[in-house]
């Protein structure tokens, strides 16, 4: 893991207190792929003894946070990136320990250079949370923006 994909997880460890409270590892942080694992802790299970759906959507939030850090962390000065809105759909019973997968679903110089242009950019990130046997449990789309910084 390089020096640049270990700072993202631990700027989002440090910064969001709910990521720290799961535990979540982030495993890979690239511009291409976020990867981040929810451990199988007893205390975040839900009444058939998997993790809280609260849980899993945290999860994959936090996957996409990583990505969008790890794409669009050199725009921080001149915007900040903002969730708008999330689908989550859980597909199957996840028991054990979970892993969030997302990806960017437009190009990351595409984002950037509607932001060149003035705009505010919406882009979807894509996650599949999968069980240990790689079964998909839950897929989810986080939509969110650079918001440009104001000036005074």
């Amino acid at each position: 893991m390089s020096a640049d994909q270990m700072n993202v997880g631990e700027l989002l460890a440090q910064t969001v207190p709910m990521a720290r409270t799961l535990n979540l590892e982030f495993l890979e942080t690239t511009p291409e792929r976020a990867v981040v694992r929810l451990p199988d802790q007893p205390d975040y299970h839900n009444h058939v003894g998997g993790p809280h759906a609260g849980a899993m959507f945290t999860l994959a939030e936090s996957a996409s946070g990583a990505i969008v850090l790890a794409a669009f962390g050199d725009q921080l000065s001149r915007a900040v990136p903002l969730a708008v809105r999330a689908e989550i759909a859980y597909k199957k019973l996840a028991k054990g320990v979970v892993t969030a997968t997302a990806t960017l679903g437009r190009p990351a110089a595409e984002v950037v250079a509607e932001l060149d242009a003035g705009g505010r950019p919406e882009f979807p990130v894509t996650i599949a949370i999968r069980r240990a046997d790689e079964d998909v449990t839950g897929e989810m789309t986080v939509v969110w923006t650079l918001r440009p910084n104001q000036t005074a």
